[in-house]
């Protein structure tokens, strides 16, 4: 299982800012996810919060401006930076992004930052003033020209009564941000991984619409997995209620047609697809203009089949060769192995993932699937019922060994 977070030194900078502790729940989501969280507060960080609550949150020493001058002076900034895997500082006021522009150390962050050679993250908070002021935004361009990484300001309503950009982002944003930073490099870098995902919608008219139960759950899991292993992700989705995942590129639809064509542009020089969508096989044969009212009598509607997209996939692939693996999904209600098995060879797949519906806790609208994943020679692998995000590691640790043998 890939996980960017596990193990990594995060020092995260924490600076006066009244956003300050929000910083408390960064730090804790960092924990939670496996990071080792070396917090620095600077004085004016300590107006806000406390050392006490980041040790609290992350089991570690908060280090202040009094580490500096301690029995460590000579080394402990030294330590902090060399050790890191990625700074970030958030909140980051503008005094101390003016430090990092002009190089200017004069407290245990500023110099640990001048002594970290990994990655900077900045999510700024501060007055609308403040930050469209003229020197600071010079400031914001030095820096991004140096590499750093900005997330944020936000808009929204700032702690001086106005409204616009300089509101601190919020951590959960900012932990999908550090965690797709993190990602880059992995066993799939340089990769590009099509994923679809959700169930499409037909329109019978302007109001209503045939669809299919699917949440779109295990699709934005195999999204996710194929991101923190490094790959580029391009997520083609039907409605659903999920956050998109951070990094990938996401492309919306809602019908079955405008499902084939962005999988298929998708899939113009990718190595994979994972089609995890729930395609409408039928939709209406006229779709009513203006709304059909209700009458006193029944209503019946004339279906035609849509396109099938993993045929329409594999006859590109056989021209072109891309993508260079494809993986489909058999959500069936009986004869499981039977029907999946009919499916990955009519489609040319190189593997399908088999779960039965009628089954507790697979399928639809449920964070769990039980699945057995069928290859092209033959092999099977039946896998107990595991979390969507489980499922799709299995699946992405699969894509890789291939790609790695490839």
């Amino acid at each position: 299982m890939t996980n960017p977070l596990a193990n990594k030194h995060i020092m995260l900078g924490v600076t006066g800012s009244v956003a300050a502790y929000k910083a408390v729940e960064l730090a804790s989501k960092l924990t939670q996810s496996g990071a080792l969280v070396d917090v620095v507060l600077t004085e004016s960080a300590l107006k806000f919060v406390s050392a006490l609550q980041f040790q609290s949150v992350t089991g570690r020493k908060a280090f202040t401006d009094a580490d500096l001058w301690g029995g460590e002076a000579h080394v402990v900034h030294v330590n902090l930076g060399h050790g890191a895997d990625l700074l970030v500082i958030a909140p980051v006021t503008a005094s101390t992004m003016a430090k990092l522009a002009t190089g200017l150390g004069d407290n245990l962050l500023s110099v640990s930052a001048l002594a970290a050679k990994c990655p900077l993250v900045l999510a700024p908070a501060m007055d609308l003033g403040m930050y469209s002021h003229v020197a600071t935004q010079k400031n914001v361009e030095i820096l991004k020209e140096r590499g750093a990484h900005f997330i944020g300001p936000v808009e929204g309503h700032l702690a001086s009564g106005l409204t616009g950009p300089g509101r601190f982002a919020e951590p959960l944003d900012i932990l999908a941000q550090i965690r797709f930073l993190l990602s880059r490099g992995g066993p799939l870098q340089g990769k590009r991984v099509v994923v679809s995902a959700g169930g499409t919608e037909e329109a019978i008219d302007p109001v209503r619409v045939i669809t299919n139960r699917s949440s779109g759950k295990q699709g934005y899991a195999i999204a996710q997995a194929a991101l923190d292993a490094g790959a580029e992700v391009t997520l083609v989705a039907a409605p659903t209620a999920l956050p998109d995942p951070t990094g990938a590129r996401i492309v919306k639809v809602r019908s079955s047609e405008e499902m084939c064509e962005a999988v298929l542009d998708a899939c113009s020089g990718a190595e994979v697809l994972v089609m995890a969508a729930a395609v409408s096989d039928f939709r209406p044969l006229i779709t009513a203009e203006e709304k059909i009212k209700k009458g006193s009598g029944g209503l019946t509607i004339e279906l035609q089949p849509t396109k099938d997209v993993l045929m329409e996939v594999a006859a590109v692939k056989a021209k072109t060769g891309h993508p260079h693996i494809s993986i489909g999904f058999a959500a069936e209600s009986q004869n499981l192995i039977e029907n999946a098995t009919d499916k990955m060879k009519k489609k040319s797949l190189d593997m399908i993932v088999a779960n039965d519906i009628s089954a507790a806790g697979s399928g639809f609208e449920v964070d769990t699937n039980q699945v057995t994943l069928l290859m092209k020679d033959g092999k099977q692998e039946k896998l107990p019922l595991m979390s969507k995000l489980e499922v799709a590691n299995v699946i992405v640790n699969k894509l890789i060994d291939w790609l790695e043998e490839a």
